[in-house]
Order: C-alpha cells, then sequence, then structure tokens
C-alpha cells in the first residue's frame, strides 16, 4: 500500500474504527460459537439453535438504519461510543443474572444486534476521510473489523469448557472495555462530512434501484459470511460430530479467511475494479457451496471448501463496498445503513433457515444448494447491470475510481 494512502486520511481514525467493529462483531457472532454448549444446556432442537445464532444477526440488520442515522444526525464517533455502551451494559447482565432459558438468549441476541450494527459507525467514520481513489483500501481495512469472529470462534468454546459459558460473557467485557477507552480517545469525525439526512431520504434512496441491487448484491457475500460464521459451529458438530471445541476451531478457520480477504478485496477492486472483483468473488463461492452440498466424506475435505468459498465472500464485501462510495458519495451514511441491514437480514435467513431445513429434512443439503444458487442468481444480476454502471456513475469522468 503506498504513502499516498496514508497520507489521504486519518490513521488513528481508520485503526479506531477497524479497532471498534472488530470487538463488536466478535460479541455480536458471540452465541454462534458457544452455540453447541448452549444448546445442550437448554436443551434446544436444531431448529432453536439455529434461531438463536440468527437472532442477533437480525437485530443487528434492524439496528444497522437506527446507528446509520444516528451517525448522521449526531456524528459517527457519537454514534459508536453510545453502541458500545449498550452492548457492554447487556453483556454484564447476561454475566451477573445468567441465561437459563431459550427466550432469555434470545433477548441477550436482541440487545447484541447493537455490536451487530457497528458496521453503520465504522464505515462512515472512516470513509469519509479518504478520496474516491483510496475507498476501496479504507473501507476494506475498517470492514476488517468482521476478523472479530475470529477470536470468538477461536476462544469461546475453549474458555466455555474451562469456566462455563455464561461466564465467557464476562471475559468479553475486558477487550471491550479497552477498545471503549481507545475509540473515545483517538476516533476523530472527518472535517467534512455530509450534511445530515432526514429519515425520509432513507425512504427516497429506496426509490433508487441501485440500491436495491446493493442490498442484494451485499445480502449474499455478507449475508453469506455472517450466516455461515454462525451456522458453521453446529454444522460440523451435527454432519461430522465434532466436538465443540474443534468445530469452533474449523470455523475459526473459514470466518479468518473471509476476514483477510475483505481488505484485499476492496484492494483489487481498486485495482482492477469492484464490478470484475465481485462476479469472480460470486462464481467462486458458488461453486464451492455447492460442492459442499454433496455431503463430503471428511470433515477436512469440507472445511477447504468452505475456506475458499469464505475467502470468495470476504473479498465480495470488499468489492461491494469499493464501489457504493462511487455511487452514493453524499448518501454514504444512508447506504451504508441500508446495505448493511439487508447483509444482515440475508445471514439471519441462511443462518436461521439451514437451522430449519436440518430440523426438518435431517440434512444441511437443500439449504446449501438454495444459497449456492442465490449467488449464481447475483452474479447474473451484476453482469446485467455492469454496462450501465460504467457508461454512467461509473465512467471515468465522473470517478477517479475503477468501476
Amino acid at each position: 500500500m503506498n504513502t499516498s494512502f496514508w497520507k489521504a486520511g486519518h490513521a488513528p481514525t481508520l485503526f479506531a474504527a477497524f479497532l471498534y467493529f472488530d470487538l463488536s462483531f466478535m460479541v455480536w457472532y458471540l452465541l454462534g460459537p458457544l452455540a453447541v454448549q448452549i444448546a445442550t444446556d437448554l436443551d434446544l432442537n436444531a431448529q432453536q439453535r439455529g434461531l438463536m445464532v440468527a437472532t442477533p444477526i437480525l437485530a443487528g440488520a434492524v439496528l444497522r438504519l437506527l446507528m446509520g442515522f444516528l451517525a448522521d444526525r449526531l456524528s459517527p464517533k457519537t454514534a459508536g461510543l453510545l453502541g458500545q455502551v449498550v452492548v457492554i451494559t447487556a453483556l454484564f447482565c447476561a454475566w451477573q443474572i445468567g441465561i437459563g432459558s431459550y427466550e432469555q438468549a434470545l433477548l441477550l441476541g436482541l440487545f447484541l444486534g447493537f455490536a451487530g450494527a457497528a458496521f453503520a459507525v465504522a464505515l462512515p467514520l472512516a470513509s469519509q476521510w479518504y478520496p474516491p481513489q483510496h475507498q476501496g483500501k479504507a473501507m476494506g481495512i475498517a470492514g476488517a473489523g468482521n476478523s472479530g469472529t475470529v477470536l470468538a470462534a477461536l476462544f469461546a468454546p475453549g474458555l466455555a469448557a474451562l469456566s462455563g459459558w455464561q461466564n465467557v460473557f464476562g471475559w468479553a467485557l475486558i477487550p471491550l472495555l479497552a477498545t471503549l477507552l481507545i475509540f473515545a480517545l483517538t476516533a476523530r469525525n472527518a472535517p467534512e462530512r455530509p450534511k445530515a439526512k432526514a429519515f425520509g431520504d432513507y425512504l427516497k434512496a429506496l426509490g433508487d434501484r441501485d440500491s436495491w441491487w446493493f442490498m442484494f448484491f451485499y445480502s449474499v457475500t455478507f449475508g453469506g459470511f455472517i450466516g455461515l460464521a454462525s451456522a458453521l459451529p453446529g454444522y460440523f458438530s451435527d454432519q461430522y460430530g465434532l466436538s465443540p471445541v474443534t468445530a469452533g476451531y474449523y470455523t475459526a478457520a473459514c470466518v479468518f479467511a473471509g476476514s483477510l480477504l475483505r481488505p484485499l478485496g476492496g484492494a483489487l477492486a481498486d485495482r482492477i475494479g469492484g464490478i470484475r472483483t465481485l462476479l469472480m468473488m460470486y462464481t467462486i463461492a458458488s461453486l464451492c457451496i455447492a460442492v459442499v452440498g454433496f455431503n463430503l466424506p471428511s470433515a477436512s475435505a469440507a472445511l477447504a471448501f468452505f475456506v475458499a468459498a469464505m475467502l470468495g465472500l470476504g473479498a465480495g464485501n470488499g468489492a461491494v463496498f469499493q464501489l457504493v462510495p462511487q455511487r452514493f458519495r453524499r448518501e454514504i451514511g444512508v447506504m451504508t445503513g441500508l446495505i448493511g441491514m439487508a447483509g444482515g437480514i440475508g445471514g439471519f435467513f441462511l443462518a436461521a433457515g439451514l437451522g430449519t431445513i436440518k430440523q426438518h429434512t435431517g440434512d444441511y443439503q437443500l439449504g446449501l444448494w438454495l444459497f449456492a444458487s442465490l449467488g449464481l442468481l447475483a452474479w447474473v444480476g451484476l453482469h446485467g447491470v455492469k454496462q450501465r454502471w460504467r457508461t454512467t456513475w461509473g465512467s471515468a469522468a465522473v470517478t477517479a475510481a475503477r468501476v
């Protein structure tokens, strides 16, 4: 990455946005790696377990609209501070009071949605500091905070085995409090922020057909990433009989791949164009998920294809958000909220759908093939709009970025 990038914006804010996003994603995803242990203690079936891990995803999707609105009306930093306080309070209550029923687990999931909504704060906070030609890298670095899912997958099952899964909520408070302090001290709002948008601007944005395309594309890339990340601990446990800790390690490998490729996907999109990058990533992810749907004979083989799929989905996330600021630079706060919401909704349906299909058919095959088909549909849709995009808002006369 050349020196012009680091001179173009504000590196401390970019780091703070990444750290806030990273730790928020860690706790947003926390119920996923703990799902097998929680389901065992609370006697949950596959469908209930799927809904439990999907609830924070849906809550985060809806709350991204609220947090995006607050980031726009107040400031990204103020919204980030408020969101962190809510999540810390919820985890403290869960740790001290305890989770003793399915309904209480769902309630915790609703509050953890504020952590998932960090997306609508961290990305505008970073994006507003950087010019168009560096948007892919800036958004990719800030968005790489979804690597927090790796931390949860690696450490949560092991800590739960040692001290009980309810105490994991207490352990999570330590890095969260440190992050709150760092964010408060180092993050700065960009000096040239877009004017605040009214709620009606969200409705107006939905009248633009490109908004719906971006929402759909991100519902597949990010929805696939977070939906699979939440479902994979249960998948590896059900399909191959792995222990919760081993299933967590397998899942960590998958989510690490997706997280690693998000900033690289943004950088690749800066170099060769977001559309070309995204078309390649849909192809990789769809093919790999379709292969896993054939119920591969070993967990290692399934892991290899899931890792490849997550590489594609992670890079696809970066590519989508290389394109968004080019199309919606003045509406970036509004569109980050809407597109992020769509991504979360996609993840909810994938995680909950896989659990429901497993409960009623005894197998994950149909769910995986349906998701692979959705990736193929996204490829067809993107191929259909690429010419219009490249000759209108994506033309060289309008933006310095590669589209």
